[in-house]
């Protein structure tokens, strides 16, 4: 018998399945916890009854939550809505950027936050779960209290999260290996190129979204802003280089190529925007400092088109970015105070 209290309410997120509370658990002894209610309709409904597998199947693999995944507490039926009970985190690390201004995280910050992500993410992988849709909205601070500084520079407040520590959240579209792949997954701006060529697809399109993600981090600004397939493959060919024959020639997807190239007109207007909003990846680069081009090693390496040839995620905790750094154990979300950093 659970009796949830809405004193101190408030809607923590809303979407097309219904929302996110903040509730008080009495059964808990006044725990504060996140109830995500469940629209009362049926593909929503089974859409949760996958979701609460994959969240119990994560409970029974790591019950001490070293692994960093959001941890369900407890899941009920009231009324034919499916409710799900969730440990309380902060802000997503795209809400803190958001109302940063979109002032990026600092080096020191983005090692903390990739390497937390690459050893959640790597957990369900060992486990035969591809999460599908990794970005920043579903990676959430455990406290995002900040400190406050002026910048007498561009005349503004700015924001410093104190503590790095996140969890990895929303697995309403996880999948087994065993399940039903569908065609397409990941919101656009992180889908993989596998995806959008529907050649099919496992773990690596988590490793692309996961590249795709720091690299925001670090800059403030989504790498692919694009709605559309066409314009967001010429995005990573501006980017990246271009497309892997092979990839071109296994892919149904025939209408965005010509004779073996992709099909797109650089004097289009389309074509002037790919070309004033994206340039070559390492021309990011914020600080010719050795910690940055590591980090940027190791995007290209996630960013790697084949994905065959793309970096796991084990072998991306054992990247030079992260060596001699203190939280390189498993559970790493001890403090970690993100101070600005000089090199910025």
């Amino acid at each position: 018998f659970y009796i949830f209290s809405y004193r101190d309410p408030g809607t923590l997120g809303e979407g097309t399945f219904g929302r996110v509370m903040r509730c008080i658990d009495h059964r808990r002894g006044g725990t504060h916890v996140a109830l995500k209610i469940i629209k009362n309709v049926e593909k929503y409904k089974e859409a949760a009854r996958l979701e609460i597998n994959v969240l119990e199947k994560i409970n029974e693999k790591d019950p001490d939550n070293k692994f960093l995944c959001v941890q369900m507490f407890d899941w009920f039926d009231y009324h034919g809505h499916m409710c799900l009970s969730f440990e309380l985190l902060a802000l997503s690390t795209f809400d803190f950027l958001k109302e940063n201004n979109y002032l990026p995280y600092s080096i020191s910050q983005v090692r903390h936050m990739a390497y937390q992500l690459c050893l959640a993410v790597k957990f369900l992988h060992d486990n035969k779960l591809t999460h599908t849709d990794l970005k920043p909205e579903n990676i959430l601070f455990v406290n995002s209290d900040f400190t406050m500084s002026y910048n007498v520079e561009k005349k503004r407040e700015e924001r410093t999260v104190k503590n790095t520590a996140v969890r990895v959240v929303d697995f309403g579209s996880a999948t087994f290996d065993h399940e039903h792949h569908s065609t397409i997954v990941s919101t656009r701006h992180y889908r993989a190129p596998e995806v959008i060529l529907e050649l099919g697809w496992s773990y690596p399109c988590d490793v692309w979204s996961t590249g795709c993600i720091l690299f925001e981090y670090y800059l403030g600004f989504t790498l692919f802003q694009t709605h559309d397939n066409r314009e967001h493959l010429a995005m990573m060919e501006r980017i990246l280089g271009p497309v892997p024959s092979r990839m071109i020639r296994k892919t149904r997807k025939q209408k965005y190529f010509y004779r073996g190239r992709l099909d797109w007109d650089d004097s289009s207007s389309a074509g002037k925007y790919v070309r004033e909003n994206c340039k070559p990846l390492r021309r990011y680069l914020l600080s010719e400092a050795e910690e940055h081009h590591q980090l940027f090693d190791l995007i290209e390496s996630m960013l790697e088109y084949e994905p065959t040839k793309r970096i796991t995620l084990a072998d991306s905790l054992k990247h030079p970015f992260f060596e001699n750094s203190s939280f390189s154990e498993a559970g790493s979300s001890k403090s970690w105070e993100g101070n600005r950093d000089i090199s910025r």
